[in-house]
């Protein structure tokens, strides 16, 4: 195997989903036959980065896509965690040798590329079984999903996303978030979320705009314009109702730390992937578990006493939804459903800018820093 087979095996393995589009990984080519991923999460800065859980996730995913993309390449990727990194600045080791002769690719190395989130209205044609059944397997044993079908399902769910989103736009805790993360007048983004696939119509995209020009901005709409109902309504409601399911994957016992988030990463990546495969769209609302996780940890993570009041409220609600137990294990929520494609969406790094070197990363630090100056 040469340098370049690795580089396309890297150039694939890139298009996994991150939250944000942060990407929170560099790669570092040691030799042909070893990669190192040097990952980051962005707890420091990032309200929906609880303990660094959703970085994690995303970084599982990560190496979830690139044994599925060397697979396509004839190779087998043996990943470990190294030794002694802090949980922040987590380092894998991924050795690759080739697989065995008339080894298949895995199948879902087609839809590495095509998955995309789709935020706008779905059918509410409800899931085949057999779809079920294939998306359930594909997590594997130590992960299920939970299903939310029914009318009545389906409005329970878009109120939790609804009450989520209250907290998320009253706190400045959350502005500066999204004021960094939304490309605006954008189709395609390689480091953000353009604006254009946010799902909100042209005139809520301009109100969007000019409010976060400023947190004072937000605070005047909010308190005078009924700043949230618009923007909730368009982006929770509606969608929450009209899908095909909402659906919760809950792993077998409580997430522990760093590696049990990375497993739950790569099984929401093999059921997002084969989700696309069978030709369904599908929308993360991870918030609601963020939110919980604050509340249940007691948490003060914003000054604001009614949101965080709203988090006790999110909990509580998520708890009735999927059960005490199930919700404590749960790792990700969702919507899905059959629908078009998103026409737009974010796109990421060229490989270039992923490679790693010790500049690059204390970069990244001082650009975390720096954001947390900015509240």
């Amino acid at each position: 195997m040469n340098h370049d087979t690795v580089r396309q095996i890297l150039d694939l393995a890139r298009w996994a989903p991150s939250g944000d589009n942060t990407q929170p990984w560099r790669f570092e080519v040691r030799a042909a036959d070893h990669i190192v991923v040097h990952a980051f999460d962005t707890r420091r800065h990032c309200l929906y980065d609880f303990d660094g859980q959703a970085s994690q996730l995303s970084v599982g995913a990560l190496l979830e896509t690139l044994r599925i993309a060397a697979s396509a390449l004839g190779q087998a990727a043996q990943i470990a965690r190294r030794n002694g990194e802090p949980d922040e600045f987590p380092v894998f080791d991924v050795r690759l040798q080739p697989t065995e002769a008339g080894a298949a690719a895995d199948p879902l190395h087609a839809a590495i590329r095509e998955r995309t989130v789709q935020r706008k209205p779905l059918g509410t044609r409800r899931i085949a079984a057999d779809d079920k059944a294939t998306l359930a397997e594909a997590i594997g044993p130590n992960h299920r999903v939970l299903w939310f079908e029914t009318g009545a399902e389906r409005l329970r769910w878009a109120w939790l996303a609804a009450r989520s989103a209250k907290i998320r736009l009253t706190i400045p805790e959350a502005y500066t978030v999204h004021r960094d993360v939304i490309a605006w007048g954008a189709r395609y983004s390689d480091d953000r979320i353009p604006d254009q696939a946010l799902g909100a119509g042209a005139l809520s995209l301009r109100s969007m705009r000019w409010a976060l020009g400023s947190w004072r901005r937000v605070r005047r709409m909010n308190r005078y314009l009924g700043g949230t109902l618009a923007p909730r309504l368009e982006l929770d409601l509606i969608p929450g109702f009209r899908c095909g399911a909402h659906f919760a994957i809950v792993s077998a016992h409580e997430p522990a730390g760093i590696d049990d988030q990375v497993a739950a990463g790569a099984a929401v990546q093999r059921f997002w992937l084969t989700a696309t495969r069978v030709g369904l769209q599908l929308q993360p609302q991870y918030t609601p578990l963020v939110f919980a996780a604050y509340a249940r940890r007691g948490v003060a993570f914003t000054a604001d006493r009614a949101a965080m009041t709203r988090a006790n409220e999110v909990r509580a609600a998520l708890e009735h939804l999927l059960g005490a137990q199930a919700a404590t294990a749960a790792v990700f929520l969702g919507r899905i459903g059959h629908g078009p494609a998103a026409t737009a969406r974010s796109l990421r790094l060229p490989l270039d800018r992923l490679q790693w070197s010790p500049e690059a990363m204390a970069a990244i630090a001082e650009k975390a820093a720096h954001r947390r100056d900015l509240v």
